[in-house]
Formats: C-alpha cells, sequence, structure tokens
C-alpha cells in the first residue's frame, strides 16, 4: 500500500529512537511495505529501541494490521523475529503468521521445538495452524504440509509444557489426520478446563459434523471460557440446531461468551437471528459489544445471501437426471426413426 506524503525515513528512526517523547501513531502506516534501504536502515535502528518500546510499536502495528489489512508489516516483523527478546519474537510471529509466507515455515517449525521461550514456543505451533489449513486445500504441497503435521504431533504429545501442547492441538484441528480426533476426544475427557477449551477450538476449525454433539453439550457448561469457545465452534460447523441456545446466550453474564455467540449467530443465520442482533444493537451501551454487533450484521448479510444461493442451486444429480431425460428423449427419437424405416 502507498502511503501518500509519506513521512521521510530518517524522520521516523529519529522518532524511534527518541525515547524522551511518545512514538507517533501518525509514522506507523510508514513501516508498512518498506523499501530495502528502509530495511536496512531499521535493521540498524532496531537494537537502539528499548524492549519496552519495540514490544509497544509490534502490539500497534498488529492492532493497525487488524484495522485495515491492506497495510503489510512484514519487514518489520521479520527484523523482530530474530529479537533477543521473547516478547518482541512472541508480538513478531503474531504479526507474520498473517501473511501466509511459505518460506517461513521451516523457520516457524525450528521455534516451535528449540526456541528457549515457551511462550514463543506456543506462538510458533499456533502460527502453523495456517501452514495446516494451507495444505488441507492444497496451497502448499503435501510434503510440506506432512513436516508441519508430524511437528504438531509431537509437540502435541510429548511437548514439556502444557501450552505448548494445547497451541499444537488447536494448530492441528485444521487437520485431517486420524490421529487427530483421538487427541481431541483425549482432551475434551480432560477435567482441565484450559484442556477442554482447546478441544472446543480444535472441533470448531475442524469443520467436521461429528463433534456437533459435543459442542451442543458445553453451551450450557458452568464455565464461561467453555460456553464461549463452544459458542464459537457451534458458529464455525454452522450448527443450526444451536441458534436457539446461541440466542439465549446474548443475555449471558459474561461479555466473552455473548461476543462469541454474537458473531457465531452471524455465521450461521436463519429465523430470528437478525431481529435478535439488531435489538440487542440498539439497546447496548458497551461500545465493544456495539462493535461486534455491527461486524455481526455486516456478516449475517453475506451468510443469508449464501443460504439463499444453496437453495436456487441445482443440485448435480438433478443436472444429471434432466441430462439422461434428454439423452432418453433423443434415443426415443431413434428408435421412431428406425421403426419408420
Amino acid at each position: 500500500m502507498t502511503i501518500p506524503n509519506p513521512v521521510p525515513f530518517n524522520i521516523l528512526i529519529e522518532a524511534l529512537l527518541d525515547e524522551s517523547k511518545p512514538f507517533s501513531p501518525r509514522y506507523l502506516q510508514r513501516l508498512s511495505d518498506l523499501e530495502p534501504t528502509d530495511i536496512s536502515t531499521f535493521s540498524h535502528a532496531w537494537p537502539k529501541v528499548s524492549t519496552k518500546r519495540r514490544q509497544a510499536l509490534l502490539e500497534d502495528l498488529e492492532e493497525l494490521h487488524v484495522a485495515d489489512d491492506l497495510l503489510c508489516f512484514e519487514d518489520v516483523g521479520r527484523v523482530a523475529l530474530k529479537d533477543n527478546d521473547p516478547g518482541v519474537r512472541k508480538l513478531a510471529i503474531s504479526i507474520l503468521r498473517e501473511y501466509e509466507l511459505v518460506e517461513l515455515l521451516p523457520t516457524f517449525i525450528h521455534m516451535a521445538d528449540h526456541d528457549p521461550d515457551a511462550e514463543v514456543r506456543a506462538a510458533s505451533a499456533a502460527a502453523l495452524a495456517t501452514y495446516i489449513y494451507m495444505g488441507e486445500v492444497e496451497d502448499i504441497s503435501p510434503q510440506k504440509l506432512q513436516r508441519v503435521e508430524e511437528c504438531l504431533l509431537k509437540l502435541a504429545t510429548r511437548s514439556d509444557t502444557q501450552l505448548v501442547r494445547r497451541r499444537a492441538l488447536e494448530a492441528l484441528g485444521f487437520s485431517s489426520r486420524k490421529e487427530v480426533n483421538e487427541l481431541i476426544e483425549k482432551a475434551f475427557a480432560s477435567s482441565d478446563t484450559d484442556w477442554l477449551v482447546s478441544a472446543l477450538y480444535a472441533m470448531g476449525r475442524s469443520a467436521n459434523s461429528y463433534w456437533k454433539p459435543q459442542v451442543m453439550q458445553m453451551l450450557s457448561h458452568q464455565r464461561p471460557a467453555v460456553r464461549a469457545e463452544a459458542a464459537s465452534a457451534a458458529g464455525e460447523l454452522e450448527i443450526k440446531t444451536a441458534v436457539s441456545k446461541l440466542l439465549e446466550l446474548l443475555e449471558d453474564v459474561d461479555i466473552d461468551v455473548r461476543m462469541a455467540s454474537i458473531w457465531a449467530l452471524s455465521q450461521i443465520g436463519g429465523p430470528g437471528v437478525r431481529p435478535a442482533l439488531e435489538a440487542l444493537l440498539e439497546n447496548t451501551d458497551d461500545d465493544e459489544e456495539a462493535h461486534q454487533l455491527d461486524n455481526a450484521l455486516e456478516n449475517l448479510d453475506f451468510t443469508e445471501e449464501m443460504n439463499e444461493l444453496a437453495l436456487i442451486k441445482i443440485p448435480e444429480d438433478e443436472n444429471a437426471l434432466d441430462e439422461t431425460s434428454e439423452n432418453d428423449d433423443d434415443n426415443d427419437e431413434l428408435s421412431s426413426e428406425d421403426d419408420e424405416i
């Protein structure tokens, strides 16, 4: 993305290094799509910036990218990925995982297995979910997919920390490997809430209707974190029978449960969903909830459009039947001609 009237890069670097003043938000967009000379300058200056400011900058860039996905902070993320501070590396992973950079796949695999910090290893394992999905839709080779799966399967079963094991399981949710279902079932059966949440997260990614009963069951769980993740999974799996319960959860005492239910309803659609979301938007005093409802109503437009297209689409077998009928008619005509001959 080209920034009109960009700030001279040397001015940006001076501002970044001058920690007597806050780093102005107006400089952030200038860090998108850097030129090679700017990357070199930034790389030399980066270690001179305090750890606190490096972390704050990456947090701001991640938030800005969410707001405007035309901005690309890949170059900054690549520099930060090599940082000595684990917090900076973790933030760099969060930025870079959004860009589906196949050349970084070996780096994330290595970091997931060998980074000295457990949270960085967990973040790297989570980032590998992108490549599992890409493999399932054949955007990367089967060999690359297998390499990622083997790494995550090892981490999910043999990692020294629970956080890494959980993130590996969640990443594997996209995988169609048969071993994954067994891992999800084991996590779901755990008495540990964190594992239950990870199991539901993986179920939501699976696109597998097999998990619908488990997800439905957890919509009434006593713990809000579980209800919220179950609501998210219900939306991802488009469980139509969950709509009535999700409508109830719009009045849940927990904000995370309400937020997850709002988005899930926008993914499923159906009778009563739009009036319920519009009524909630009209009555809410929470800015965050209002923002979620605005986005959900926009997404519901898309969902309803897709549902309508699905209803009017002619099934393939019906097309085949029509073709068969036409062929039969042709054969009948030929037979009549033969009879006349």
